[in-house]
């Protein structure tokens, strides 16, 4: 239930470390219920155009987060009653019991944390963008900017315009040609960094 938060689909895939195939199925089945990362956005679109609409400002929003909130406390008490009631009806059976196994208790060490935070997240993130970002983004405002010709159109337009034959015959367009063409030079620079995403998507 706690991952379907983030992801109903991990939340599903997670229950498969129940032992009990009853359980797992009733794991599975309710997760559902558990709005997850990819509802938030329209479930406070909905919220923005059938309940406070009309409330603006600080007001809004605090109405908003009492609505949202409601809402995830609603979906987890739907999953406890309909987890309870598969237990006792369809899917009636032993209960299995659960142990947790907690690790010894260390105090933190909060200037080891935020050493180790900051050299291999904030660093390493801010090395790859002076590396492949600023050059990137550097070509792209050349040629969004740098105007040739007698109509004075930029190098994108004209590029987009060229590839724009090719984009239709995949069902796409120019300029949706052009932003892959453009991604794939980055992903080519700095190709270690983006070997699981490529590995995700094929």
């Amino acid at each position: 239930m706690c991952m379907g938060f983030g992801c109903n689909a991990c939340g599903v895939i997670g229950a498969r470390i129940i032992d009990s195939p009853r359980e797992r199925l009733i794991a599975i089945v309710t997760n559902v219920f558990i709005p997850c990362n990819g509802r938030f956005p329209f479930l406070l679109i909905i919220i923005a155009l059938f309940f406070t609409g009309n409330a603006g400002g600080i007001f809004g929003s605090i109405l908003s987060a009492v609505f949202l909130t409601a809402i995830i406390i609603l979906g987890v008490s739907v999953t406890f009653v309909i987890s309870g009631l598969l237990s006792r009806t369809i899917l009636k059976g032993m209960t299995n019991s659960f142990t947790l196994e907690l690790p010894p208790y260390r105090r933190p060490q909060v200037l080891k944390v935020l050493v180790r935070s900051v050299f291999d997240r904030t660093l390493f993130v801010l090395g790859r963008a002076a590396i492949v970002a600023a050059p990137a983004g550097l070509i792209i405002w050349l040629i969004a900017n740098i105007r040739i010709g007698a109509d004075m159109n930029t190098l994108l337009y004209i590029f987009s315009h060229a590839l724009d034959p090719i984009g239709r015959a995949l069902g796409m367009d120019g300029v949706i040609i052009l932003a892959f063409l453009l991604a794939l030079a980055i992903i080519i620079k700095s190709p270690i960094s983006y070997l699981p995403s490529i590995y995700l998507t094929l």
